[in-house]
C-alpha cells in the first residue's frame, strides 16, 4: 500500500466543486441535493483500504452524531474499479451495509470529482460551511492502523466544533494520510 497525504491544493474559504454521482444503486445525488443546512462532510473513501476500514466505524458514529446538528455526510469512491474490482459500485453496497454507513457512498466513474478537489488518499476528508466553502481539510485524528493511537475523531470534531460555533476555521490542520486513489492509466493528475 502506498501511504499518501493530503494535497491542500483546495483552498480554505474556497467553494467547493458541485458534483453530479450515483450511489452503489444508481441513485443520482449532487452537493447541492445533500448538503446540510449548517454543512456537508465530504469523504473520499473506498472499500478495500486499510485507512478507511480502520475508521469505518468512527465514520458512521460521526455521521450520526453531526447529522441532527445540521451537518451531513457523504462519500466518494474515484477509484479504478476496473484494476480494484474490490472497490466496485456492488461492493460499495455491500460496505456500507457492513459499517452502517447511512449517508450517500458514491461512485466517481471519470475520477473528475476527485481531481476537482484534489483529493489524493483514502480516507481524505473536507469540511464546508453551509454554502459550501471548505473550512477543514484533514485528518480525523492521529490514529492509523498499527499506530496504536485511539480513533477518537479529535482534529475532525475541533472542526466541526468550530464550524458549529462561528469560529473562524482552525489553523493547525494536519494532512490525513491513507492509500493513493487508484488512478486509471494515464489519468494521475498533475498535483502528485
Amino acid at each position: 500500500m502506498a501511504e499518501v497525504q493530503s494535497t491542500f491544493n483546495l483552498k480554505l474559504g474556497e467553494i467547493a466543486p458541485e458534483f453530479n454521482l450515483n450511489d452503489g444503486a444508481g441513485n443520482e445525488h449532487t452537493l447541492s441535493k445533500i448538503k446540510g443546512h449548517q454543512g456537508t462532510l465530504v469523504i473520499f473513501a473506498c472499500n478495500h483500504c486499510p485507512f478507511v476500514l480502520h475508521l469505518g466505524d468512527a465514520i458512521s458514529e460521526l455521521a450520526k452524531e453531526i447529522q441532527p446538528q445540521g451537518i451531513n455526510t457523504v462519500a466518494i469512491n474515484s477509484n479504478d474499479i476496473e484494476n480494484y474490482p474490490a472497490d466496485s459500485p456492488d461492493k460499495m453496497l455491500e460496505f456500507a451495509n457492513e459499517y452502517d454507513w447511512d449517508f450517500p457512498y458514491l461512485y466517481d466513474p471519470t475520477q473528475e470529482v476527485a481531481k476537482s478537489y484534489s483529493a489524493a488518499c483514502t480516507p481524505d476528508f473536507y469540511l464546508l460551511d453551509a454554502d459550501n466553502k471548505l473550512v477543514y481539510l484533514g485528518q480525523f485524528d492521529e490514529s492509523r492502523p498499527n499506530n496504536g493511537k485511539p480513533v477518537n475523531g479529535t482534529d475532525i470534531k475541533a472542526a466541526i466544533h468550530a464550524l458549529l460555533s462561528g469560529k473562524s476555521p482552525l489553523d493547525n490542520q494536519l494532512p490525513s494520510s491513507g492509500c493513493n486513489i487508484k488512478w486509471k492509466p494515464g489519468q494521475k493528475p498533475s498535483y502528485f
